[in-house]
């Protein structure tokens, strides 16, 4: 197929022949990559032991992975609108089982943050590719179904990776939760090569690599003073110049983005209400959710005394909810009858409560944490397919990439940045209720002097967790009203015109 013929395909009637096949292949690729968010959690423990990991070196094997995609997915959006799609997908599959390799035979904590970087670069190809080939391949009947599963994967990514990764370390040692990957990596870009069509915009701008670089710069020195915070001092002077540096680039950033012809992010989108919407909820959602599975794993390995893989499989509810509810329809039958903007008012007050019965009800059984991950499922089943169209309705067809970009941005730094807030929440909690000074809770536990003083450390914890978890459902909560009222201005004051396809 040309490049041509792939670019109009959108208007066909039917879409591409093979579109649902096409879907199952990039939505592996897509699974593969969002699962590195959170396969990690579950080797905390692991990695603590082995490496001799502190929580700040923790934090930046799970951050270099997210804020390495953060930085790059404009700019790998723009580059396969221009150079096509199909060649920027397989060019990521194989970047990602390169660092893959890499992170499995990390000998220390360095290594393995420098592995992580890598697989971002390969997993921000895939994240922007995948999307934008969705768009492209489906005709506008069925578009919204096939965003619907492609949604419905990438919250399963985030959701499973703490049960693929306990199931992986009950058999095998944390390495393995990388070298996995390669075999999917290998067999996806067989795929990849054999199905999916070319498409591209040959009138596609140039990848803005300044912007790239200043994005990447200014978000790494944001985050990376809230993870210092606790350790250094909100107000020491490492802190301060950390958070300086990174305002001072996000700034440079949007201003360079306002003053070139052909910007990695049009600035102008952020006039459009429906696609504030969306922004926001999605990165209010990737921070309460991000941070609290992060926050989850611990909780149940160190607090309530499962192993990685019993911990694994007892978040394995809020994945099951997830796929019971998209694959059945209830979402996209909700969508349709109360609309957008409650839709996704619904879902992330769902999520809300849902990470509130965790930190709650949980705090010494598992009862309250599955009725809490069974709502979260449920919460993103009903919203986040909803938000993930509004985005990309919001943005032209030929600019699918960029689109996907933006979408995966966000998500991605909210994650990020949710990881490490509600790290740094936890760490100062944790620090001002502990009776020993530690860099981590198992360091603590092997400081104590007897059992009484251990049940102190882990009821300081477990203090320090419930903090954190309701600062992520309040976070989720605001995230889900925002979207739902912008949305529905955006509505108001601009309706469809006839003949166009439903929001929703």
């Amino acid at each position: 197929m040309t490049a041509t013929t792939a670019e109009n395909s959108t208007t066909t009637p039917t879409g591409h022949p093979q579109r649902w096949l096409i879907l199952g292949v990039v939505c592996v690729a897509q699974l593969t990559v969002l699962l590195d968010n959170t396969v990690l959690n579950v080797a905390i423990p692991s990695l603590t032991t082995s490496l001799g990991a502190s929580t700040a070196d923790i934090q930046w094997m799970i951050n270099a992975y997210s804020l390495v995609q953060s930085g790059l997915l404009l700019t790998a959006g723009s580059a396969s609108d221009r150079y096509g799609r199909k060649k920027m997908l397989a060019a990521g599959l194989a970047l990602f089982g390169i660092g893959s390799l890499a992170a499995g035979l990390a000998q220390n904590s360095g290594q393995l943050i420098a592995a992580r970087a890598g697989m971002g670069i390969g997993g921000a190809l895939l994240m922007t590719t995948t999307l934008a080939v969705v768009v492209q391949i489906f005709d506008d009947a069925s578009r919204i179904k096939a965003i619907g599963i492609w949604a419905t994967v990438n919250s399963l990514g985030f959701a499973a990776g703490p049960l693929i990764g306990g199931v992986m370390l009950d058999h095998f040692w944390w390495g393995a939760i990388f070298l996995v990957n390669i075999p999917v990596a290998v067999l996806g870009l067989v795929a990849v090569i054999t199905l999916v069509p070319e498409s591209k915009n040959p009138q596609g701008e140039r990848p803005d690599l300044l912007g790239a670089l200043l994005s990447t710069i200014g978000m790494t020195g944001v985050v990376y003073a809230i993870i210092s915070g606790p350790g250094h001092g909100w107000l020491s002077t490492h802190v301060l110049v950390s958070a300086g540096v990174g305002a001072v680039f996000l700034a440079a950033f949007v201003r360079w983005e306002l003053s070139i012809e052909h910007p990695m992010l049009d600035m102008h989108f952020f006039r459009n209400q429906r696609f504030i919407g969306a922004v926001a909820g999605s990165i209010l959602v990737a921070f309460g959710m991000g941070g609290s599975l992060f926050l989850l794993t611990q909780h149940l390995q160190f607090v309530l005394g499962y192993g990685p893989l019993e911990a694994g499989l007892r978040t394995a509810p809020l994945a099951l909810s997830v796929v019971a509810l998209n694959m059945t329809g209830v979402g996209a039958k909700l969508v349709t009858k109360v609309g957008t903007p409650r839709a996704i008012a619904i879902g992330m007050t769902a999520n809300a409560a849902g990470l509130a019965s965790i930190a709650l009800l949980g705090a010494h059984s598992y009862g309250g944490t599955l009725l809490g991950l069974v709502v979260m499922g449920a919460g993103i089943a009903l919203s986040m397919p909803a938000m993930a169209n509004a985005i990309m309705s919001a943005i032209p067809p030929e600019k699918a990439g960029v689109g996907a970009g933006v979408n995966g941005t966000l998500g991605e730094f909210g994650n990020g940045l949710g990881v490490a807030v509600l790290g740094a929440v936890l760490n100062s909690r944790f620090a001002a209720l502990a009776p020993v000074a530690a860099a981590s809770l198992p360091a603590a536990l092997g400081a104590a002097r007897d059992d009484a003083e251990r049940g102190r450390i882990a009821d300081a914890f477990a203090s320090g967790l419930e903090t954190s978890q309701l600062v992520g459902a309040v976070a989720v909560l605001a995230g889900g009203l925002l979207a739902a009222v912008l949305l529905h201005r955006a509505e108001r004051s601009a309706p469809a015109p006839a003949g166009a396809a439903p929001a929703a």
